[in-house]
């Protein structure tokens, strides 16, 4: 699952910090629940103290390109799909 969490940070001009003084907890247990697996409830409350719907803070996948991994080096590659 990837979380759009430290984009839409950044795009508001908060930190992790701000954020988390927002929601009354501190930094690190914020960080360890944006890098972890956060729960529906974590997320709703980071989605209301962002300001933003829950679905903004899911990645959404492109329609016009596939991502693969590659197996020997590990980056991504972006197929573009016609």
């Amino acid at each position: 699952m990837n979380l759009r969490i430290k984009d839409i940070i950044k795009e508001k001009g908060m930190t992790i910090t701000e954020l988390a003084d927002k929601m009354g907890i501190n930094r690190v247990n914020l960080s360890n629940m944006v890098n972890g697996n956060p729960t529906v409830e974590t997320l709703n409350k980071i989605a209301d103290a962002l300001c933003v719907p829950v679905t903004e803070l899911f990645e959404q996948p492109k329609k016009d390109t596939v991502s693969i991994t590659c197996p020997n080096c590990g980056k991504n590659i972006n197929i573009k799909v016609e």
